[in-house]
């Protein structure tokens, strides 16, 4: 009976990782069904939702080993097969300021408070190190009329001395 499993991935950056995990995933007759990865501050990471038939134990045990020379930690955990509803994203939502403790933390509060689910979430420092920005760039899909999560963040913007900007998502580009 086929099991579904969340697998992460951590490590140090480096050329071969993505090919090396798929290697060992597909040793072990798993399909991949879901897959994101990106490197953070030289530390590689993925996550992926992977359809196979032994144990999580058994497959974190064959990860670890196949992929033990790349010094990687390696997670696994079955999932349970619900019929949980999907919802796309309807905005996208980038945020820009000063590099401070807390944007993410009130940006992320205020979507939730008003009902919105993040379906994607990067962020990174840009500039320089004398003048560090924030960016962060989240996919939403927002519940309420389009003007709405505009209208929910703007009180964030001088409280936190930031800019946004909101746009609607093209479905058919996702």
């Amino acid at each position: 009976m086929s099991v579904l499993f969340a697998v992460t991935v951590i490590g140090g950056d480096r050329p071969g990782i993505v090919a090396g995990v798929a290697h060992a995933l597909y040793d072990c007759g798993c399909n991949l069904e879901d897959v994101s990865s990106t490197i953070l501050r030289g530390h590689f990471t993925m996550t992926l939702i992977v359809r196979g038939e032994s144990s999580a134990a058994e497959l974190e045990q064959r990860l670890t080993g196949a992929t033990g020379e790349m010094g990687l930690i390696v997670a696994v955990r079955e999932v349970e097969e619900e019929n949980i509803e999907v919802v796309p994203p309807t905005h996208m939502l980038s945020v820009y300021g000063a590099d401070k403790p807390g944007i993410v933390f009130r940006v992320t509060d205020a979507l939730a408070s008003a009902g919105a689910n993040i379906t994607d979430l990067n962020s990174r420092v840009i500039g320089d190190a004398d003048q560090p920005v924030y960016a962060l760039m989240l996919e939403v899909a927002w519940p309420g009329a389009p003007d709405g999560l505009q209208e929910t963040l703007v009180p964030l913007m001088d409280e936190l001395g930031v800019e946004l900007s909101v746009r609607p998502v093209d479905s058919d580009l996702l």
